[in-house]
Protein backbone atom coordinates (compact mmCIF):
# COMPACT_ATOMS: atom_id res chain seq x y z
CA UNK A 1 0.00 0.00 0.00
CA UNK A 2 1.00 3.63 -0.49
CA UNK A 3 -0.08 7.14 0.42
CA UNK A 4 -3.32 7.78 2.25
CA UNK A 5 -4.46 4.19 2.00
CA UNK A 6 -1.29 3.02 3.77
CA UNK A 7 -1.79 5.62 6.52
CA UNK A 8 -5.43 4.62 7.07
CA UNK A 9 -4.60 0.91 7.12
CA UNK A 10 -1.78 1.50 9.61
CA UNK A 11 -4.13 3.53 11.79
CA UNK A 12 -6.89 0.89 11.70
CA UNK A 13 -4.60 -2.06 12.50
CA UNK A 14 -2.81 -0.11 15.21
CA UNK A 15 -6.10 0.92 16.81
CA UNK A 16 -7.23 -2.71 16.78
CA UNK A 17 -4.22 -3.87 18.78
CA UNK A 18 -4.37 -0.69 20.91
CA UNK A 19 -7.97 -1.38 21.95
CA UNK A 20 -7.24 -5.03 22.70
CA UNK A 21 -4.16 -4.37 24.83
CA UNK A 22 -5.82 -1.34 26.45
CA UNK A 23 -8.28 -3.74 28.07
CA UNK A 24 -5.42 -5.36 29.99
CA UNK A 25 -4.72 -2.13 31.88
CA UNK A 26 -7.69 0.23 31.63
CA UNK A 27 -9.38 -1.48 34.59
CA UNK A 28 -6.27 -1.29 36.83
CA UNK A 29 -7.16 1.94 38.60
CA UNK A 30 -10.84 0.95 38.66
CA UNK A 31 -10.30 -2.31 40.60
CA UNK A 32 -11.02 -0.82 44.05
CA UNK A 33 -14.23 0.78 42.70
CA UNK A 34 -15.35 -2.34 40.80
CA UNK A 35 -14.61 -4.57 43.80
CA UNK A 36 -16.54 -2.30 46.17
CA UNK A 37 -19.47 -1.88 43.79
CA UNK A 38 -19.82 -5.63 43.16
CA UNK A 39 -19.18 -6.68 46.76
CA UNK A 40 -15.81 -8.47 46.52
CA UNK A 41 -12.33 -7.87 47.95
CA UNK A 42 -9.56 -6.06 46.11
CA UNK A 43 -7.63 -9.34 45.71
CA UNK A 44 -10.62 -10.89 43.96
CA UNK A 45 -11.02 -7.70 41.96
CA UNK A 46 -7.69 -8.36 40.22
CA UNK A 47 -9.36 -11.39 38.60
CA UNK A 48 -10.94 -8.86 36.23
CA UNK A 49 -7.45 -8.49 34.74
CA UNK A 50 -6.14 -12.04 35.03
CA UNK A 51 -9.30 -13.73 33.70
CA UNK A 52 -9.02 -11.68 30.51
CA UNK A 53 -5.28 -12.20 30.19
CA UNK A 54 -5.38 -15.97 30.70
CA UNK A 55 -8.30 -16.63 28.33
CA UNK A 56 -6.57 -14.51 25.68
CA UNK A 57 -3.25 -16.28 26.25
CA UNK A 58 -4.82 -19.72 25.87
CA UNK A 59 -6.44 -18.82 22.56
CA UNK A 60 -3.47 -16.92 21.08
CA UNK A 61 -1.68 -20.05 19.79
CA UNK A 62 -4.78 -20.89 17.73
CA UNK A 63 -4.29 -17.76 15.63
CA UNK A 64 -2.21 -19.55 12.99
CA UNK A 65 -4.77 -22.35 12.56
CA UNK A 66 -7.74 -19.95 12.46
CA UNK A 67 -5.99 -17.70 9.93
CA UNK A 68 -5.31 -20.66 7.64
CA UNK A 69 -8.88 -21.90 7.98
CA UNK A 70 -10.79 -18.62 7.54
CA UNK A 71 -8.29 -16.06 6.19
CA UNK A 72 -6.45 -13.33 8.07
CA UNK A 73 -8.69 -10.40 7.07
CA UNK A 74 -11.95 -12.19 7.74
CA UNK A 75 -10.69 -13.48 11.09
CA UNK A 76 -9.48 -10.04 12.19
CA UNK A 77 -12.78 -8.33 11.33
CA UNK A 78 -14.97 -11.01 12.97
CA UNK A 79 -12.73 -11.10 16.07
CA UNK A 80 -12.96 -7.29 16.37
CA UNK A 81 -16.75 -7.33 16.14
CA UNK A 82 -17.09 -10.15 18.70
CA UNK A 83 -14.63 -8.39 21.01
CA UNK A 84 -16.77 -5.24 20.77
CA UNK A 85 -19.90 -7.24 21.61
CA UNK A 86 -18.17 -8.83 24.62
CA UNK A 87 -17.12 -5.34 25.76
CA UNK A 88 -20.78 -4.36 25.75
CA UNK A 89 -21.54 -7.38 27.97
CA UNK A 90 -18.77 -6.28 30.40
CA UNK A 91 -20.21 -2.77 30.57
CA UNK A 92 -23.72 -4.07 31.30
CA UNK A 93 -22.62 -6.58 33.98
CA UNK A 94 -24.22 -6.05 37.40
CA UNK A 95 -22.65 -8.97 39.31
CA UNK A 96 -19.01 -10.02 39.67
CA UNK A 97 -19.52 -13.49 38.09
CA UNK A 98 -21.21 -11.84 35.08
CA UNK A 99 -18.29 -9.47 34.65
CA UNK A 100 -15.75 -12.30 34.91
CA UNK A 101 -17.66 -14.40 32.35
CA UNK A 102 -17.81 -11.46 29.93
CA UNK A 103 -14.07 -10.81 30.42
CA UNK A 104 -13.27 -14.44 29.62
CA UNK A 105 -15.31 -14.17 26.41
CA UNK A 106 -13.48 -10.93 25.57
CA UNK A 107 -10.14 -12.72 25.87
CA UNK A 108 -11.26 -15.73 23.83
CA UNK A 109 -12.72 -13.87 20.86
CA UNK A 110 -10.14 -11.07 20.80
CA UNK A 111 -7.00 -13.21 21.14
CA UNK A 112 -6.20 -13.28 17.42
CA UNK A 113 -6.46 -9.49 16.99
CA UNK A 114 -2.95 -8.73 18.29
CA UNK A 115 -0.85 -11.20 16.23
CA UNK A 116 -2.96 -10.55 13.12
CA UNK A 117 -2.53 -6.79 13.38
CA UNK A 118 1.21 -7.38 13.76
CA UNK A 119 1.51 -9.67 10.73
CA UNK A 120 -0.85 -7.61 8.53
CA UNK A 121 0.93 -4.32 9.20
CA UNK A 122 4.23 -5.82 8.00
CA UNK A 123 2.63 -7.01 4.73
CA UNK A 124 1.51 -3.53 3.67
CA UNK A 125 5.01 -2.02 3.99
CA UNK A 126 7.97 -2.73 1.67
CA UNK A 127 10.74 -4.90 3.21
CA UNK A 128 13.08 -1.99 3.91
CA UNK A 129 10.36 -0.21 5.95
CA UNK A 130 9.21 -3.17 8.04
CA UNK A 131 11.31 -2.00 10.97
CA UNK A 132 9.30 1.24 10.90
CA UNK A 133 6.07 -0.77 10.62
CA UNK A 134 6.98 -2.86 13.65
CA UNK A 135 7.98 0.33 15.46
CA UNK A 136 4.55 1.86 14.89
CA UNK A 137 2.82 -1.38 15.89
CA UNK A 138 4.97 -1.85 19.00
CA UNK A 139 4.28 1.74 20.03
CA UNK A 140 0.57 0.92 20.34
CA UNK A 141 1.31 -2.14 22.50
CA UNK A 142 3.55 -0.05 24.77
CA UNK A 143 1.34 3.04 25.03
CA UNK A 144 -1.89 1.11 25.71
CA UNK A 145 -1.02 -0.04 29.25
CA UNK A 146 0.15 3.50 30.04
CA UNK A 147 -2.87 5.35 28.63
CA UNK A 148 -5.23 2.75 30.12
CA UNK A 149 -4.96 3.85 33.76
CA UNK A 150 -5.42 7.53 32.82
CA UNK A 151 -8.54 6.87 30.74
CA UNK A 152 -9.86 4.31 33.23
CA UNK A 153 -9.32 6.68 36.15
CA UNK A 154 -11.11 9.57 34.44
CA UNK A 155 -14.06 7.40 33.37
CA UNK A 156 -14.38 5.81 36.82
CA UNK A 157 -14.32 9.12 38.66
CA UNK A 158 -16.41 11.21 36.24
CA UNK A 159 -18.77 8.64 34.73
CA UNK A 160 -18.86 5.03 35.95
CA UNK A 161 -16.56 2.00 35.86
CA UNK A 162 -18.97 0.50 33.28
CA UNK A 163 -17.65 3.02 30.74
CA UNK A 164 -14.19 1.50 31.08
CA UNK A 165 -15.53 -1.29 28.85
CA UNK A 166 -18.22 0.59 26.89
CA UNK A 167 -15.55 2.90 25.43
CA UNK A 168 -14.55 0.01 23.14
CA UNK A 169 -17.83 0.12 21.20
CA UNK A 170 -17.15 3.05 18.80
CA UNK A 171 -13.46 2.08 18.41
CA UNK A 172 -14.24 -1.57 17.61
CA UNK A 173 -16.92 -0.73 15.05
CA UNK A 174 -14.65 1.84 13.34
CA UNK A 175 -11.71 -0.58 13.16
CA UNK A 176 -13.84 -3.42 11.74
CA UNK A 177 -15.37 -1.10 9.11
CA UNK A 178 -12.00 0.35 8.02
CA UNK A 179 -10.15 -2.98 7.80
CA UNK A 180 -12.95 -4.71 5.89
CA UNK A 181 -12.96 -1.86 3.35
CA UNK A 182 -9.20 -1.27 3.00
CA UNK A 183 -8.32 -4.97 2.78
CA UNK A 184 -11.34 -6.04 0.71
CA UNK A 185 -9.27 -7.73 -2.03
CA UNK A 186 -6.23 -8.79 0.00
CA UNK A 187 -7.51 -11.89 1.76
CA UNK A 188 -4.85 -14.52 2.52
CA UNK A 189 -5.14 -18.06 1.06
CA UNK A 190 -7.15 -20.53 3.14
CA UNK A 191 -7.04 -24.29 3.53
CA UNK A 192 -8.63 -26.82 5.82
CA UNK A 193 -6.26 -27.93 8.55
CA UNK A 194 -7.34 -30.27 11.39
CA UNK A 195 -7.34 -28.71 14.84
CA UNK A 196 -5.42 -30.30 17.68
CA UNK A 197 -8.21 -30.57 20.27
CA UNK A 198 -6.11 -32.72 22.61
CA UNK A 199 -3.32 -30.14 22.68
CA UNK A 200 -5.82 -27.31 23.15
CA UNK A 201 -7.47 -29.15 26.04
CA UNK A 202 -4.14 -29.77 27.77
CA UNK A 203 -3.19 -26.11 27.29
CA UNK A 204 -6.46 -24.91 28.82
CA UNK A 205 -6.13 -27.24 31.82
CA UNK A 206 -2.44 -26.48 32.40
CA UNK A 207 -2.54 -22.68 32.08
CA UNK A 208 -5.91 -22.48 33.83
CA UNK A 209 -4.70 -24.50 36.83
CA UNK A 210 -1.53 -22.45 37.03
CA UNK A 211 -3.47 -19.18 37.00
CA UNK A 212 -5.90 -20.39 39.68
CA UNK A 213 -2.88 -21.35 41.78
CA UNK A 214 -1.44 -17.86 41.41
CA UNK A 215 -4.74 -16.06 42.04
CA UNK A 216 -5.77 -18.09 45.11
CA UNK A 217 -2.32 -18.85 46.53
CA UNK A 218 -2.03 -15.83 48.80
CA UNK A 219 -5.61 -16.19 50.01
CA UNK A 220 -5.21 -19.91 50.85
CA UNK A 221 -1.71 -19.75 52.36
CA UNK A 222 -0.01 -21.20 49.29
CA UNK A 223 1.33 -24.73 49.73
CA UNK A 224 -0.21 -25.01 53.16
CA UNK A 225 -3.45 -25.63 51.24
CA UNK A 226 -4.38 -29.00 49.74
CA UNK A 227 -6.25 -27.21 46.97
CA UNK A 228 -3.16 -25.20 45.94
CA UNK A 229 -0.99 -28.34 45.97
CA UNK A 230 -3.58 -30.08 43.77
CA UNK A 231 -3.60 -27.17 41.31
CA UNK A 232 0.22 -27.19 41.19
CA UNK A 233 0.33 -30.94 40.44
CA UNK A 234 -2.38 -30.59 37.79
CA UNK A 235 -0.59 -27.67 36.12
CA UNK A 236 2.78 -29.45 36.02
CA UNK A 237 1.28 -32.69 34.72
CA UNK A 238 -0.93 -31.05 32.05
CA UNK A 239 1.79 -28.72 30.75
CA UNK A 240 4.44 -31.47 30.65
CA UNK A 241 2.05 -33.74 28.74
CA UNK A 242 1.15 -30.81 26.48
CA UNK A 243 4.79 -30.25 25.49
CA UNK A 244 5.35 -33.93 24.72
CA UNK A 245 2.08 -34.18 22.75
CA UNK A 246 2.78 -31.07 20.66
CA UNK A 247 6.25 -32.29 19.69
CA UNK A 248 4.78 -35.35 17.95
CA UNK A 249 1.46 -33.91 16.72
CA UNK A 250 1.30 -33.40 12.94
CA UNK A 251 -0.84 -30.25 13.26
CA UNK A 252 0.01 -28.85 16.72
CA UNK A 253 -2.01 -26.06 18.29
CA UNK A 254 1.32 -24.58 19.40
CA UNK A 255 4.41 -25.03 17.27
CA UNK A 256 6.75 -26.05 20.11
CA UNK A 257 9.52 -26.63 17.55
CA UNK A 258 9.85 -22.84 17.27
CA UNK A 259 11.81 -23.02 20.52
CA UNK A 260 14.51 -24.94 18.63
CA UNK A 261 15.42 -21.54 17.16
CA UNK A 262 17.83 -19.85 19.56
CA UNK A 263 16.70 -16.35 18.61
CA UNK A 264 13.03 -17.19 19.05
CA UNK A 265 13.65 -18.67 22.50
CA UNK A 266 15.81 -15.77 23.68
CA UNK A 267 13.40 -13.18 22.29
CA UNK A 268 10.18 -14.59 23.76
CA UNK A 269 11.68 -15.45 27.17
CA UNK A 270 13.05 -11.90 27.48
CA UNK A 271 9.68 -10.58 26.30
CA UNK A 272 7.79 -12.66 28.88
CA UNK A 273 10.04 -11.72 31.83
CA UNK A 274 10.25 -8.07 30.78
CA UNK A 275 6.45 -7.85 30.50
CA UNK A 276 6.11 -9.58 33.86
CA UNK A 277 8.31 -6.94 35.54
CA UNK A 278 6.60 -4.11 33.65
CA UNK A 279 3.06 -5.20 34.51
CA UNK A 280 4.07 -5.64 38.13
CA UNK A 281 4.72 -1.90 38.29
CA UNK A 282 1.62 -1.04 36.24
CA UNK A 283 -0.64 -2.92 38.69
CA UNK A 284 1.01 -2.36 42.08
CA UNK A 285 1.75 1.38 41.87
CA UNK A 286 -1.83 2.63 41.21
CA UNK A 287 -3.13 0.16 43.81
CA UNK A 288 -0.74 1.63 46.40
CA UNK A 289 -1.43 5.23 45.37
CA UNK A 290 -5.18 4.87 45.81
CA UNK A 291 -5.28 2.63 48.84
CA UNK A 292 -2.47 3.98 51.00
CA UNK A 293 -1.40 7.34 49.57
CA UNK A 294 -4.73 9.16 49.18
CA UNK A 295 -4.74 9.44 45.36
CA UNK A 296 -8.00 9.42 43.42
CA UNK A 297 -8.39 7.16 40.36
CA UNK A 298 -7.78 10.16 38.07
CA UNK A 299 -4.57 11.25 39.79
CA UNK A 300 -3.27 7.69 39.90
CA UNK A 301 -3.97 7.51 36.16
CA UNK A 302 -2.17 10.82 35.56
CA UNK A 303 0.89 9.49 37.36
CA UNK A 304 0.93 6.33 35.23
CA UNK A 305 0.38 8.30 32.01
CA UNK A 306 3.82 9.89 32.20
CA UNK A 307 5.25 6.51 31.27
CA UNK A 308 3.81 6.90 27.77
CA UNK A 309 5.04 10.37 26.86
CA UNK A 310 8.55 9.47 25.70
CA UNK A 311 7.25 6.17 24.33
CA UNK A 312 5.08 8.00 21.81
CA UNK A 313 8.04 10.09 20.67
CA UNK A 314 10.70 7.38 20.70
CA UNK A 315 8.67 4.45 19.33
CA UNK A 316 8.72 5.38 15.62
CA UNK A 317 12.31 6.67 15.85
CA UNK A 318 13.60 3.42 17.35
CA UNK A 319 11.57 1.36 14.88
CA UNK A 320 12.83 3.29 11.84
CA UNK A 321 16.46 2.77 12.92
CA UNK A 322 16.30 -0.84 14.05
CA UNK A 323 18.08 -2.03 10.90
CA UNK A 324 21.05 0.27 11.61
CA UNK A 325 21.96 -1.10 15.04
CA UNK A 326 22.32 -4.45 16.78
CA UNK A 327 18.90 -5.12 18.41
CA UNK A 328 20.67 -6.78 21.34
CA UNK A 329 22.41 -3.49 22.12
CA UNK A 330 19.15 -1.52 21.84
CA UNK A 331 17.33 -4.03 24.09
CA UNK A 332 20.20 -3.87 26.60
CA UNK A 333 19.87 -0.08 26.76
CA UNK A 334 16.18 -0.55 27.48
CA UNK A 335 16.85 -3.06 30.25
CA UNK A 336 19.39 -0.73 31.88
CA UNK A 337 17.10 2.32 31.74
CA UNK A 338 14.08 0.36 32.98
CA UNK A 339 15.99 -1.46 35.72
CA UNK A 340 17.63 1.76 36.97
CA UNK A 341 14.24 3.47 37.17
CA UNK A 342 12.89 0.50 39.13
CA UNK A 343 15.75 0.68 41.64
CA UNK A 344 14.96 4.38 42.00
CA UNK A 345 11.30 3.42 42.67
CA UNK A 346 12.47 1.02 45.38
CA UNK A 347 13.73 4.01 47.40
CA UNK A 348 10.41 5.91 47.57
CA UNK A 349 9.44 7.34 50.97
CA UNK A 350 5.92 7.94 52.37
CA UNK A 351 6.07 11.65 51.44
CA UNK A 352 7.05 11.05 47.80
CA UNK A 353 5.46 13.80 45.71
CA UNK A 354 3.55 13.59 42.42
CA UNK A 355 6.35 14.99 40.25
CA UNK A 356 8.91 12.54 41.60
CA UNK A 357 6.54 9.70 40.71
CA UNK A 358 5.86 11.26 37.29
CA UNK A 359 9.56 11.68 36.49
CA UNK A 360 10.20 8.09 37.50
CA UNK A 361 7.44 6.86 35.16
CA UNK A 362 8.94 9.00 32.39
CA UNK A 363 12.24 7.11 32.63
CA UNK A 364 10.40 3.79 32.82
CA UNK A 365 8.63 4.68 29.57
CA UNK A 366 11.96 5.44 27.93
CA UNK A 367 13.25 2.01 28.89
CA UNK A 368 10.15 0.31 27.50
CA UNK A 369 10.62 2.11 24.16
CA UNK A 370 14.04 0.54 23.74
CA UNK A 371 13.42 -3.09 24.61
CA UNK A 372 10.03 -4.16 23.21
CA UNK A 373 10.70 -3.56 19.52
CA UNK A 374 14.17 -5.14 19.30
CA UNK A 375 12.88 -8.23 21.13
CA UNK A 376 10.17 -8.56 18.47
CA UNK A 377 12.84 -8.36 15.75
CA UNK A 378 15.00 -10.94 17.54
CA UNK A 379 12.31 -13.57 18.07
CA UNK A 380 10.94 -13.25 14.52
CA UNK A 381 14.35 -13.38 12.81
CA UNK A 382 15.47 -16.35 10.75
CA UNK A 383 11.98 -17.90 10.44
CA UNK A 384 10.34 -19.09 7.22
CA UNK A 385 7.38 -16.95 6.03
CA UNK A 386 4.88 -19.78 6.63
CA UNK A 387 5.87 -19.86 10.32
CA UNK A 388 5.47 -16.12 10.92
CA UNK A 389 1.81 -16.28 12.00
CA UNK A 390 2.52 -19.12 14.44
CA UNK A 391 5.60 -17.29 15.77
CA UNK A 392 3.64 -14.05 16.22
CA UNK A 393 0.87 -15.94 18.02
CA UNK A 394 3.27 -17.81 20.31
CA UNK A 395 5.32 -14.66 20.97
CA UNK A 396 2.20 -12.76 22.00
CA UNK A 397 1.12 -15.78 24.07
CA UNK A 398 4.37 -15.51 26.05
CA UNK A 399 3.88 -11.75 26.44
CA UNK A 400 0.30 -12.13 27.71
CA UNK A 401 1.38 -14.94 30.05
CA UNK A 402 4.05 -12.58 31.38
CA UNK A 403 1.47 -9.85 32.06
CA UNK A 404 -0.93 -12.31 33.70
CA UNK A 405 1.69 -13.98 35.87
CA UNK A 406 3.24 -10.63 36.72
CA UNK A 407 -0.15 -9.37 37.90
CA UNK A 408 -0.85 -12.45 40.01
CA UNK A 409 2.62 -13.06 41.44
CA UNK A 410 3.60 -9.47 42.19
CA UNK A 411 0.24 -8.39 43.68
CA UNK A 412 0.41 -11.50 45.86
CA UNK A 413 3.98 -10.57 46.84
CA UNK A 414 2.79 -7.00 47.55
CA UNK A 415 0.09 -8.20 49.95
CA UNK A 416 2.15 -10.98 51.59
CA UNK A 417 5.23 -8.81 52.22
CA UNK A 418 3.04 -6.00 53.59
CA UNK A 419 1.58 -8.36 56.20
CA UNK A 420 5.10 -9.50 57.12
CA UNK A 421 6.40 -5.91 57.40
CA UNK A 422 3.35 -4.89 59.45
CA UNK A 423 3.97 -7.72 61.91
CA UNK A 424 7.64 -6.75 62.25
CA UNK A 425 6.77 -3.09 62.81
CA UNK A 426 3.97 -3.91 65.27
CA UNK A 427 6.46 -5.80 67.44
CA UNK A 428 8.10 -2.45 68.16
CA UNK A 429 4.90 -0.97 69.66
CA UNK A 430 5.42 -1.84 73.29
CA UNK A 431 5.47 -0.19 76.71
CA UNK A 432 9.09 -1.30 76.87
CA UNK A 433 10.04 0.70 73.75
CA UNK A 434 10.59 4.36 74.68
CA UNK A 435 10.18 5.47 71.04
CA UNK A 436 6.70 3.97 70.69
CA UNK A 437 5.68 5.21 74.15
CA UNK A 438 6.84 8.72 73.24
CA UNK A 439 4.96 8.60 69.92
CA UNK A 440 1.71 7.52 71.59
CA UNK A 441 2.09 10.18 74.28
CA UNK A 442 2.64 12.87 71.64
CA UNK A 443 -0.56 11.83 69.86
CA UNK A 444 -2.53 11.97 73.10
CA UNK A 445 -0.97 15.33 73.92
CA UNK A 446 -2.35 16.53 70.60
CA UNK A 447 -5.91 15.76 71.74
CA UNK A 448 -6.42 12.12 70.77
CA UNK A 449 -7.77 9.58 73.22
CA UNK A 450 -5.72 6.46 73.95
CA UNK A 451 -7.91 4.42 71.58
CA UNK A 452 -7.59 7.04 68.84
CA UNK A 453 -3.82 7.20 69.32
CA UNK A 454 -3.58 3.43 68.86
CA UNK A 455 -5.81 3.71 65.77
CA UNK A 456 -3.57 6.41 64.30
CA UNK A 457 -0.52 4.27 65.03
CA UNK A 458 -2.12 1.30 63.26
CA UNK A 459 -2.78 3.47 60.21
CA UNK A 460 0.86 4.66 60.21
CA UNK A 461 2.07 1.06 60.41
CA UNK A 462 -0.11 0.12 57.43
CA UNK A 463 1.23 2.99 55.33
CA UNK A 464 4.82 2.10 56.18
CA UNK A 465 4.32 -1.65 55.69
CA UNK A 466 2.74 -1.32 52.26
CA UNK A 467 5.36 1.22 51.16
CA UNK A 468 8.14 -1.19 52.19
CA UNK A 469 6.35 -3.98 50.36
CA UNK A 470 5.94 -1.92 47.18
CA UNK A 471 9.61 -0.98 47.28
CA UNK A 472 10.46 -4.68 47.56
CA UNK A 473 8.32 -5.45 44.50
CA UNK A 474 10.08 -2.75 42.46
CA UNK A 475 13.51 -3.97 43.57
CA UNK A 476 12.60 -7.52 42.46
CA UNK A 477 11.41 -6.22 39.08
CA UNK A 478 14.65 -4.27 38.70
CA UNK A 479 16.68 -7.43 39.34
CA UNK A 480 14.65 -9.23 36.66
CA UNK A 481 15.42 -6.51 34.12
CA UNK A 482 19.18 -6.53 34.79
CA UNK A 483 19.27 -10.34 34.62
CA UNK A 484 17.95 -10.12 31.04
CA UNK A 485 21.19 -8.40 30.02
CA UNK A 486 22.89 -11.79 30.31
CA UNK A 487 20.22 -13.61 28.31
CA UNK A 488 19.64 -11.27 25.35
CA UNK A 489 23.27 -11.51 24.15
CA UNK A 490 22.84 -15.26 23.66
CA UNK A 491 20.82 -14.41 20.51
CA UNK A 492 22.76 -14.83 17.29
CA UNK A 493 22.92 -12.51 14.21
CA UNK A 494 21.64 -11.87 11.58
CA UNK A 495 18.39 -10.26 12.78
CA UNK A 496 15.27 -9.04 11.05
CA UNK A 497 14.65 -8.32 7.40
CA UNK A 498 17.62 -7.27 5.27
CA UNK A 499 17.36 -3.94 3.54
CA UNK A 500 16.78 -4.20 -0.20
CA UNK A 501 19.28 -2.27 -2.30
Amino acid sequence: MTGGKLALATFALSMGSFMNILDLSIANVSIPTIAGDLGVGVNQGTWVITSYAVSEAIMLPLTGWLALRFGQIRLFVVATLLFTLASLACGLAFTFPMLLAARVVQGIVGASMIPLSQSLITTIYPPHQRGLALGIWSMTTIVSPVVGPLVGGWLTENQSWHWVFLINLPIGLLVAFMVSGLFAHRESPTRKVPVDFTGLGLLIVGVGALQILLDKGNELDWFGSTFIISMACLAVFALALFVVWELYEEHPVVDIRLFASRNFTVGVVCLMLGTMAWFGTVIVLPLWLQTYNGYTAVWAGKTMAFGGMLTVLLGPIVGANLNRFDPRAIASLGFILFGTALFWSARFTPDVDFWSLALNRLFLGMGISFFFMPLTIIHMSGLAPDRMASAAGLGNFMRIIGSSFGTAILTSMFEHKAIQHHAELAEQISIYNPNSVGYLESLQAGGLTAAQAYGQTENTLNVQAYLMSMNGVFFTCGMIMFSLLLLVWWAKPPFGVKVER
